[in-house]
């Protein structure tokens, strides 16, 4: 088969190929997907950069945890029914060797999710991070329904859903903060009542201006290292930061506010849900998928060969919205 691979972290133009690889097969309790769509996501750029650890996991690896396909093989315990079956799949690098950036990608039956009829490969590569991610931050911890909610970096491809998710789930407000006008109207356009640039000195009296000088009761959180002092000067008394992501490993938490607020802050990455949360989630992404009620933020669709320049895309920031390869 054909896969993308890297034997040491680095620039993607450096340490990223395209070669055969010998096809896998599928163990006991496993199938193994034709791979048509590949996603890229920041997590995945970041393994192959070295930004957490430049020590590899295993000798080579096939990066991409997201991805979509049909299964064409399965092990044993698993229905050969299977086989034929339209399917997305999520944590595909996750811990393993063997992402979906490839032809074939073998992984456990339950992580292969079929794909509603009608619903392309290429929306199915974006559900595994960015519509799990979203969906959780959402729902988790009672829900948004009849909630003030504020998505940070509201162009992101998770932020994207979360701000969709969060209308459908029935918050009372969505407010969303970006950079640029672009992405601020990207925002406003799914949805969000009040889009603010989260670098302006009065961000929050803005935010708060916005919702009464009551405050958000949930923040939806892509990067707390930049954002944790915005966060809770937005905040309400008592109210929830949902974090899933930081570009620092470490970082100083403003204590004052955060006491005088009563916050809450729960972490989560999307990789290491537990079972319960994670079939909440694939079910509330599938039941969407089905109703058509999502617009899908896809920004690039490149081939394989071009790996390298997806992956500088999303590790550069240039797109707005998600990167998706197709493979087959």
């Amino acid at each position: 088969m054909l896969a993308a691979f890297y034997e040491k972290t680095g620039p993607a133009a450096d340490v990223l190929r395209v070669d055969e690889m010998p096809t896998p097969e599928p163990g006991a309790g496993e199938v193994r997907v034709r791979i048509a769509w590949s996603g890229v996501n920041p997590s995945d750029v970041k393994a192959r950069a070295g930004v957490r650890s430049t020590t590899l996991p295993f000798p080579r690896m096939t990066p991409h945890s997201d991805g979509a396909g049909v299964i064409d093989a399965v092990g044993a315990g698993v229905d050969q029914a299977r086989v034929g079956e339209s399917v997305w799949v999520y944590n595909g690098a996750w811990g393993r060797p063997n992402g979906t950036a490839a032809q074939y990608c073998v992984l456990p039956e339950e992580q292969a999710v079929p794909l509603p009829a009608g619903v392309g490969g290429d929306v199915g590569a974006c559900m595994g991070i960015p519509a799990l991610t979203a969906y959780h931050a959402v729902h988790c911890n009672g829900g948004v329904a009849g909630q003030r909610v504020l998505v940070t970096g509201g162009a992101g491809a998770v932020s994207q859903y979360a701000i969709q998710m969060a209308i459908l789930a029935g918050a009372r407000q969505v407010l969303a903060t970006a950079s640029t006008p672009e992405k601020q109207a990207v925002a406003r356009d799914l949805g969000a009542q009040t889009v603010i640039d989260y670098r302006r000195a009065d961000a929050a009296e803005q935010l708060l201006a916005a919702t009464g000088g009551e405050g958000v009761d949930r923040v939806i959180e892509i990067e707390f290292s930049t954002n944790a002092e915005l966060d809770l000067a937005a905040l309400r008394t008592g109210g929830l930061i949902v974090v899933y992501g930081s570009d620092r490993a470490e970082m100083p938490v403003p204590f004052y506010p955060a006491i005088l607020k009563h916050a809450l802050i729960q972490f989560f990455i999307v990789y290491t849900l537990p079972a319960d949360a994670r079939q909440v989630a694939v079910k509330g992404v599938t039941d969407l998928l089905k109703s058509g009620s999502l617009r899908h933020p896809i920004a690039h669709r490149l081939p394989l060969s071009r790996i390298a320049e997806a992956h500088d895309l999303v590790e550069l920031r240039r797109v707005v919205g998600n990167v998706v390869l197709e493979v087959s």
